[in-house]
């Protein structure tokens, strides 16, 4: 599943600018309307584009402290059931399988240091969870981004 040049404009514009609506795309990249509504279509479709809402700040919104807490579960039944319990906990914005001496990977944020505690007393208290390890994050010099990738797939081509 590859991207090519015009897709990679198109995601590149749409992200930089998510307010454009398909006309004033149409006209940015040098296509017609139909084009631009069709290769979104196409890369919704194929789970390119996974979504238009807004990105949300959770500074904006109080939480100013972002921790990153792996787990070691109870592997009885499985990831999914103590991931479900996890995604009941507001403060949960992801979690990962992943491997090494851990099961599990959150990020997680809180409104301050005391406040993690008490998110940490929850993850602690989902049944399945043996054990947790907590790091909070200074700061954020790279930001999830994606837009190096998309620029990457047309020049890399089948590689």
């Amino acid at each position: 599943m590859t991207i090519d040049e015009l897709d990679a404009r198109l995601i590149t514009l749409m992200t930089e600018e998510p307010r454009l609506g398909v006309l004033e795309c149409s006209r940015r990249l040098g296509v017609a309307r139909g084009t631009v509504q069709a290769r979104l279509d196409r890369l919704v479709a194929r789970g390119v584009i996974i979504g238009f809402g807004p990105d949300v700040s959770p500074e904006a919104l109080g939480y100013d402290v972002t921790a990153f807490v792996s787990m070691e579960i109870r592997q009885v039944a499985g990831h999914d059931p103590v991931a479900d319990r996890l995604a009941a906990i507001p403060e949960v914005l992801e979690v990962y399988t992943i491997t090494g001496d851990s099961d599990l990977l959150c990020r997680v944020v809180a409104r301050t240091n005391a406040d993690l505690q008490r998110v940490i007393d929850r993850i602690v208290d989902v049944q399945g969870v043996l054990r947790t390890n907590s790091i909070i994050a200074l700061d954020t010099p790279v930001p999830y981004r994606v837009l190096p990738l998309v620029a990457d797939v047309p020049r890399r081509g089948d590689r």
